[in-house]
């Protein structure tokens, strides 16, 4: 039954990435990856919010697994986040890469961090 639920959370949050991904890198004309970052960024502000829930006892391991795991995991993407880097850096746009390592870890970990304190102040 667990499988189900992670499966259920990928079909919503792997075309979810696709079409944010294209709707935001559309609007921007630069070579930086505004949609990958984008979200990455929502991935881990979503992912907070589930963990700060968990912690306070509003979030089942149902729920964890449906959001966390299952849409989180298809939501969010490492490995294009590395291979835009380094398509970046190959392509000689290397302070762009720099900018993308930097910002999408800081401000990945300030929304996860954000998550967690808004859904502690909601939930406790």
């Amino acid at each position: 039954m667990n499988w189900v639920l992670v499966v259920a959370g990928a079909v919503v949050g792997a075309p979810l990435r696709y079409l944010t991904d294209r709707a935001v890198q559309s609007r921007h004309d630069s070579v930086f990856p505004w949609g990958t970052f984008t979200v990455n960024v929502v991935g881990c502000l979503v992912l907070g919010l589930l963990t700060g829930a968990a912690a306070a006892g509003a979030a089942t391991s149902h729920l964890q697994l449906l959001l966390g795991t299952g849409l989180c995991g298809a939501l969010t993407t490492y490995s294009t986040f590395s291979y835009e880097t380094l398509r970046l850096a190959e392509g000689g746009a290397r302070g762009y890469a720099a900018v993308n390592v930097v910002a999408s870890v800081v401000t990945g970990l300030g929304a996860a961090f954000a998550g967690v304190a808004l859904a502690e102040a909601w939930w406790t």
